[in-house]
């Protein structure tokens, strides 16, 4: 099935990647024919290269294939996801390839450190062995004994500092690791403050609630009670409302409420008038 046909970006990204692959087959044929070292681990470097770049359209493909899968049938979603497949099967057989020839490429490295000089150094070693007497070939031997001793007392040494490397790291980590055992139990001390914080919120909230209450029918209370008295006030005859305890004045004052002043004299003068009379 052409991509073209679902995706320009589809069959673009496929193209491209195609052709990293014919990259990577012809640049590991031309890495078994390389016998020098150091061109082979330049060859492994451009090889690795091109795999990343396979890895991120590979990648790219993949989010393409995801955008269009509302665009596409099952069949046609289901061939792309194979054809992901396989572009992942074919990177991963060059990445196994490419982890082949570095492991053989660090061994060569190790023999050519080991092995010493070349041939021409050992011929031309053989020939001053030759031209030179007992002693010189002694004193030779004593020198490349006290090279080979300072090269092992190197190695002491590069091998206790890597040592000590590792002791200090090793005291580092359990630092941080009790650290962060502390910060562990911080943060669990905080949680459980937050969670006791958070249930006294809502006893105060419930609190506030009960007061707000209480405050609204008392409110209502004295509202009650204020109407009625304006009730009486206005309408002191009405016998239906009745007094409030404590609260309903005299019934001498009830009625000098509503007399006008004229009515009032007279009342007092009446008074007096009956104040009068038994004292004669």
């Amino acid at each position: 099935m052409d991509l073209a046909t679902v995706s320009e970006e589809l069959a673009e990204i496929e193209g491209q990647i195609a052709d990293i692959f014919r990259a990577l087959s012809n640049g590991f044929q031309k890495l078994e024919k390389i016998k020098d070292v150091n061109r082979q681990s330049r060859q492994l470097e451009e090889l690795t290269d091109k795999m990343r770049e396979c890895k991120r359209l590979i990648k790219e493909f993949d989010r393409e294939v995801k955008g269009t899968e509302s665009r596409t049938d099952a069949n046609t979603h289901k061939m792309l996801n194979e054809k992901k497949q396989s572009m992942i099967k074919e990177l991963n057989s060059y990445v196994a390839l490419k982890k082949q020839h570095q492991s053989n490429l660090e061994n060569n490295k190790r023999v050519d450190l080991f092995d010493g000089p070349s041939e021409g150094f050992g011929e031309e070693n053989v020939l001053l062995a030759s031209s030179m007497t007992n002693q010189q070939l002694m004193d030779r031997g004593h020198q490349m004994m006290d090279d080979t001793d300072q090269a092992i007392d190197r190695a002491k040494k590069v091998v206790q500092d890597t040592v000590d490397i590792g002791t200090e790291t090793a005291a580092a980590l359990k630092a941080q690791t009790e650290q962060m055992s502390r910060i562990v139990n911080e943060l669990d001390s905080i949680h459980f403050s937050i969670q006791k914080a958070s249930k006294l919120v809502k006893e105060i909230g419930r609190q506030v609630a009960t007061d707000k209450c209480i405050m609204a029918l008392l409110f209502l209370i004295v509202i009650g009670v204020i109407a009625i008295i304006i009730v009486k006030l206005v309408n002191p005859n009405n016998k239906d409302i009745r007094d409030i305890p404590g609260l309903a004045p005299p019934a001498m004052n009830r009625r000098l409420l509503w007399t006008t002043p004229n009515e009032i004299v007279r009342m007092e003068h009446q008074m007096i008038w009956q104040n009068y009379l038994p004292s004669q």
